[in-house]
């Protein structure tokens, strides 16, 4: 994800595997709730109104309200979490909670397509954030009053107010040696820590320093950083190079990383995994049953798909077909508001679950294998989180079902028994056959074409599989071809990375539709 500051290195749970959520796009509704979130507890839980701002040449100004960045945004100003049933309804909720939102759309000096900026306010205070969302649900803080910072909610961040910052910082330092630390001249020091300070360090500073003001903001991933975290390997070249066997398969590599980069054990992994698999599997189960949601293009569909499968009236494509209904199922799970699962984004939840559940199903394949398969496919996602983005708004759709393609690919030919070098090379033919992928979304909704494109990354993968598991060789490297999504991404125009101003969004049918859906 190119990230700076203290978040180094992408973890398979915060930016591949998740976050678990609702709403149509994980760049607009969880980025939004995190964002807000962080926003209520620098406001210690006492908000009386915000002003939002968006870029007129960002993607929000034309997308917050229909892709759901003004939901997730509601719903992280109450407290609430990602998955929570409440956010379809937070805009109601927060104006009952007396919270006054007001919505502009003016020039920001930070220049992200994903720029959130708020000012808040309460009857005590008044604090400022400009904060960004950088695909798949993540997000970094930048600005805290005017003051550059770089947080991403993956420590418990106590941040202390006041003067003089320098002896306030060696206060906070020495009773806590072995934690980061960060003086801002200007008048912020930044604590980043594990678990909550101790109640007595926290009352000793206010005793050496009565009018410095002390705020906690709670992480807002699922997994934390660490001072000396560290990783085996970032790229498939490193992580061959490093030793690790061709022939192991990827899912063992997966866990490997993993294990180091988040200070987690093989059975912590391989529980949050199985986990996150049987969140999928229920939604797959919802979908199928039926959804219904008022604001949407397309209703229930994957039903009509398994009823063909049953009369044997669709061409006989086995594996395939079991497929494209699950993908189908999650999708629509997804535009009625279920659970999903963001792998690696709310866009693109579906290429990957739908793939390996599908496959795993048609070959009698057990939970566990199927576990396995979906870490194999999230090390893939740390390559692309590394090299690349997962955000439309910056790489057009390659970015997000074009990386789902990839990732799909190399965890089907895991499941398959394949080793990590064929897993790759499934991968990079995979992503060979994205590039360029542009995102359009019609009447502005993550539906249409975002269902045949998840359905098209889920057949591209079950194919380039089988081409790397037959010997296929895929000529140019995964990392390369990583590198070449990036670049090929940012050249993409404005009009087609997400922003509803080019391709199908603008054609008649797709303004017709946002009319209709927008009385």
């Amino acid at each position: 994800m190119n990230m700076t500051g203290t978040y180094t290195y992408p973890s398979i749970f915060n930016d591949v595997l998740g976050p678990v959520m609702r709403g149509p796009s994980s760049s607009h509704c969880a980025a939004a709730l995190r964002i807000g979130r962080l926003a209520r507890d620098l406001m210690d839980g006492k908000i009386t109104g915000v002003k939002v701002t968006f870029d007129p040449n960002g993607s929000l100004a034309t997308t917050h309200e229909t892709q759901g960045s003004d939901m997730g945004l509601f719903g992280g100003l109450l407290g609430w979490d990602a998955s929570d049933p409440r956010l379809p309804d937070s805009a109601s909720a927060v104006q009952k909670a007396g919270i006054g939102i007001q919505i502009m759309i003016e020039p920001l000096k930070h220049d992200h397509p994903n720029t959130y900026h708020l000012v808040l306010k309460s009857a005590y205070e008044q604090h400022q954030i400009t904060a960004v969302s950088v695909g798949g649900g993540m997000i970094d803080l930048v600005e805290i009053d005017g003051i550059g910072v770089d947080i991403a909610g993956d420590y418990f961040e106590t941040l202390v107010f006041g003067q003089p910052a320098a002896e306030i910082g060696t206060c906070l330092q020495s009773q806590h040696p072995n934690d980061l630390l960060t003086v801002h001249p200007e008048g912020l020091v930044r604590l980043r820590t594990r678990q909550i300070p101790e109640e007595k360090t926290l009352q000793y500073l206010t005793e050496q320093y009565p009018a410095v003001k002390i705020r906690h903001l709670a992480p807002v991933l699922p997994v934390m950083s660490h001072k000396e975290m560290k990783i085996p390997y970032i790229t498939a070249a490193s992580m061959f190079a490093s030793g690790a066997n061709r022939v192991r398969p990827l899912w063992e590599l997966a866990l490997a990383y993993e294990s180091e980069r988040g200070d987690l054990s093989s059975s912590q992994i391989l529980s949050m995994i199985t986990e996150i698999l049987h969140i999928l599997k229920k939604s797959i189960g919802e979908g199928l049953a039926g959804t219904k949601y008022d604001d949407r293009i397309l209703g229930p569909q994957s039903d009509k798909f398994i009823q063909a499968m049953q009369k044997e009236t669709l061409l006989d494509a086995g594996m395939l077909n079991k497929i494209i209904a699950f993908v189908t199922a999650l999708m629509e799970v997804k535009s009625a508001m279920g659970v999903i699962v963001a792998a690696p984004t709310a866009g693109a939840c579906a290429a990957l679950p739908g793939a390996v559940i599908g496959a795993a199903e048609f070959s009698g394949y057990d939970d566990l294998k199927a576990a396995k398969a979906l870490l194999a496919g999230g090390m893939i996602g740390i390559f692309i989180a590394s090299g690349a983005t997962f955000s439309a708004e910056v790489g057009g759709c390659q970015a997000e079902t074009g990386a789902a393609a990839g990732m799909a690919a190399a965890a089907l030919t895991d499941l398959a028994g394949g080793a990590a070098e064929q897993a790759v090379r499934a991968a990079s033919i995979a992503l060979q056959n994205s590039l360029g992928m542009i995102c359009d979304p019609v009447a502005n909704r993550v539906e249409v074409p975002c269902l045949g494109k998840n359905i098209m990354a889920a057949a591209n993968a079950l194919s380039c599989a089988n081409m790397a598991l037959a010997g296929y060789d895929p000529v140019i490297p995964l990392d390369e071809v990583i590198e070449t999504m990036d670049r090929v991404g940012k050249s993409l125009p404005r009009e087609l990375r997400c922003t509803a101003l080019g391709g199908l969004s603008i054609t008649p049918t797709s303004i017709k539709l946002k009319q209709s859906l927008n009385p």
